[in-house]
């Protein structure tokens, strides 16, 4: 698995070919439909892309490395890593780097593998990098949401046995762009912790007010944080996340890298680094996606299409009382989206464009 977007794609095409779920749920289109973008600009509201970035800083930074990409600079990894610890107040030593935040949690996957036993997980989340746990050796025991399509985190705790290996918390969650409250995670934490180790995967957080767990690491070994710079700053394409835990946890983790912290190109950590600098993009990309998101939900409420509040870059909703075929009314609009994630109450997604991006949504829709 390359990365979150090749397997999302693979896997549905593959379930589709299995006859689970119907092509007409995925806003895919067909090898002969697919438009060419120099001829018609497709709006890609699929994969929660960040529609305004990179910054001029991360753009102008990567633009200039390429003259020094013949070079393996450790010494501008170990500057980006310094860079994070020091956004966390924490240690280099609590820092591993991946190519997105897909091959960390590919590393967790295989980290809490080394033995036979379970993985638990919410049903319905961002699921498609379990494959890595399960084929090796793991069993998944998804615990469905609540009916307002939050994490059971009293539900997941129950279900901790001695056999359980990993717990994965998305948070805020993808698909649902629900998030835990802060006080209930962490006590949710404090007690599952004590058992088995607790993945969160913080790719959306930074759409939020709620703080990072990663003070948790300096004292608890069975907590692992999942940060990516994919979204927020909008480097999706760059391939560049990591992992914040436990000096020893991150010790362990990276003996399963073939060269540790080393899957990072050059041009991604320059990118990286000046985008650590850029408070201003990151706090634009807030504010506009808080208007358009927003904008999205009332208009999508007023075509009688229900909504789960957001914290994130994206919207879940469902199109039950929709009388249109959804995905269709996308394809014919050149707009790309996923798909039925719950077919009770036909819950689907879309990420949250520019404002013009979402207009041109609901036009499609009317």
């Amino acid at each position: 698995m390359s990365n979150r977007r090749n397997w999302l794609k693979q896997t549905s095409l593959g379930i589709v070919g299995l006859g689970i779920i119907p092509f007409e749920s995925f806003a895919i289109p067909t090898k002969e439909d697919l438009i060419e973008e120099k001829n018609v600009s497709l709006i890609r509201l699929r994969s929660n892309e960040n529609p305004y970035g990179p910054s001029v800083l991360a753009r102008n930074a990567m633009s200039d490395s390429i003259n020094v990409s013949n070079r393996y600079d450790w010494e501008l990894t170990d500057e980006l890593i310094g860079k994070i610890a020091q956004k966390h107040n924490l240690t280099d030593q609590n820092i591993l780097l991946g190519a997105g935040s897909s091959e960390i949690l590919n590393l967790v996957a295989l980290y809490c593998s080394k033995k036979t036993g379970n993985l638990i997980i919410a049903e319905t989340t961002f699921d498609y990098w379990t494959i890595t746990a399960e084929n090796a050796g793991l069993k998944k025991i998804a615990i469905p949401l609540t009916a307002d399509k939050k994490h059971d985190l009293s539900a997941m705790l129950n279900a901790i046995d001695s056999d359980t290996r990993l717990i994965y918390i998305c948070n805020p969650n993808n698909p649902t762009g629900t998030i835990c409250a802060s006080e209930a995670l962490l006590n949710f934490i404090k007690e599952a912790t004590k058992r088995t180790k607790v993945l969160v995967d913080e790719a959306y957080l930074d759409y939020t007010d709620q703080p990072s767990l990663a003070n948790l690491v300096t004292e608890n070994k069975n907590i692992i944080i999942a940060k990516t710079f994919s979204k927020i700053y909008g480097l999706a394409g760059s391939r560049i996340g990591y992992a914040i835990a436990h000096p020893e946890t991150i010790m362990e983790m990276s003996q399963l890298q073939f060269s540790t912290n080393g899957s990072v190109s050059i041009v991604s950590a320059s990118g990286a680094l000046a985008s650590l600098k850029d408070n201003k993009f990151v706090a634009e990309t807030i504010l506009l996606n808080a208007e358009a998101r927003k904008y999205t939900i009332e208009q999508l409420e007023n075509l009688k299409i229900r909504c789960i509040p957001s914290h994130t870059n994206f919207v879940y909703f469902s199109l039950e009382n929709y009388n249109k075929d959804f995905f269709e009314q996308l394809k014919k609009n050149n707009i790309l989206g996923t798909k039925i994630y719950e077919e009770k109450g036909k819950w689907s997604r879309i990420t949250i464009g520019t404002m013009t991006e979402m207009k041109q949504f609901i036009k499609a829709l009317e």
